[in-house]
């Protein structure tokens, strides 16, 4: 009971019914008023009598019908009122005025009889009301109840008009898909990111106790030590894009003007000589297309953004294949390369952690699936928009937009010569 008092319900009924008993005071108060102001002049014009005073009060004595007239002014000019007329005139005036106190308290007392009866069910109005408008908060409140990392699937799904209490609930149920999604993510990303370190552990552990069993020869011992190296090279770097990625998720500290071509071709130049080093001379060809502009943002990150893309671009082409690398003015940086053609429907999935457009071969060179996942991560820390298409045609491939923050302008002032 004492819950029920201190709910909002109770609170909302008791300000409806307040509101409807004070408004249906001041109907009582506002129509005393009004006929305080005009009962008794409208009385006394209409009861009043044209009997001499003493005829009146024989009249009344002896309980003979009175004939009653409207009140009449005496005429213009005409002489002092005769004691006859003085005695009619304030017999009506005190029939008159307790003709309107009667009315007014009989008004009064059935005005406030009205207003007890009516204050009951308005009461209880608002009581229901107050229930029926706090509903959809109910079923919010229940469902977040239930809510659990199990069941976010469920959603309100409120059916009532357009209103504050349905785009609430939509919104609920939106904030829950996004719940939902991540969650999911992270489940994903703990299940991947455990694989992904337990399969190099596995291999070290295979080569150390097969591959170095007994007494091996010289050259198997070399070929295992060159295995356990690579495996250990790929578990770093597989550590390392994952503390990238984590440090790029807390966001930026601080941020500098940061000139974008001059960091696009730096890293150009480190992607070709190791693609034409582990081509054996060979790799994609690159078209350039770097306007001049500079970017707000961390330069380690953007560089390890670039980077990646680069990267991608190249593990992913085709022989003889080509990479567009382009920069425009209004800090847009486009990476664009051929390769295997990608269902539009896959590239969302590509953005997250350890997801590949195919399954895992565990061959040399082959990237973590963390590669555009940390683009995507780098890019919201820069509060940049990054769009990710598949590349029509037999060419394949994907192209990746982002969209950076450009340094604002300084402004110029003019010099005293030109002023």
């Amino acid at each position: 009971m004492r819950a029920v008092l201190h709910s909002e319900r109770a609170r909302l009924t008791a300000l409806y019914g307040s509101l409807l008993v004070l408004a249906g005071g001041g109907l009582i108060a506002l129509i005393n008023i009004l006929l305080r102001g005009g009962l008794y002049t409208r009385i006394s014009g209409a009861v009043t009598t044209a009997v001499p005073g003493t005829a009146f009060e024989r009249a009344a004595v002896e309980g003979q019908p009175l004939k009653a007239v409207p009140a009449q002014r005496l005429p213009p000019g005409a002489a002092t009122p005769t004691r006859e007329q003085l005695q009619t005139w304030a017999a009506t005036r005190n029939l008159s005025i307790a003709v309107e106190s009667a009315t007014l308290h009989e008004l009064l007392v059935v005005s406030l009889i009205a207003l007890a009866v009516f204050a009951v069910p308005s009461i209880w109005l608002a009581w229901w009301m107050a229930g029926r408008v706090l509903r959809p908060v109910g079923v919010i409140t229940e469902t977040a109840r239930r809510l659990s990392g199990e069941n976010l699937h469920e959603r309100i799904g409120l059916k009532a008009p357009p209103g504050e209490l349905k785009r609430l609930a939509d919104t609920f149920d939106g904030m829950l898909d996004r719940m939902e999604s991540l969650v999911g993510a992270q489940r994903r990303f703990a299940a991947n990111a455990a694989h992904e370190l337990r399969t190099p552990l596995a291999v070290q552990r295979a080569a150390a106790e097969i591959g170095l069993a007994g007494d091996p020869p010289p050259e198997k011992v070399a070929r295992i030590r060159s295995k356990l190296i690579g495996v250990a090279e790929s578990s770093e770097h597989l550590v390392e894009s994952l503390l990238l990625l984590a440090v790029s998720e807390e966001g930026l500290e601080t941020t500098t003007a940061v000139d974008l071509v001059a960091l696009t071709e730096a890293e150009l130049a480190e992607t070709e000589a190791a693609a034409a080093g582990s081509a054996g001379g060979g790799g994609p060809s690159v078209v350039r297309g770097l306007e001049p502009v500079s970017v707000v943002g961390d330069r380690a990150l953007l560089g390890h953004l670039v980077r990646n893309l680069l990267a991608n671009a190249v593990r992913h082409n085709r022989p003889g294949g080509r990479i567009r690398v382009k920069t425009s003015a209004d800090g847009v940086l486009t990476v664009s390369n051929t390769g295997p053609v990608i269902d539009p429907a896959d590239v969302p999935r590509l953005l997250e952690p350890f997801r590949r457009r195919a399954e895992r071969q565990h061959t040399a060179g082959e990237g973590a699936g963390l590669g555009l996942s940390i683009v995507a991560s780098i890019a919201r820390a820069h509060g940049a928009k990054l769009v990710v298409r598949a590349n029509r045609g037999p060419g394949g491939g994907l192209t990746v937009r982002v969209r950076l923050p450009v340094t604002p302008a300084p402004h110029r002032t003019a010099s005293p010569q030109e002023s």
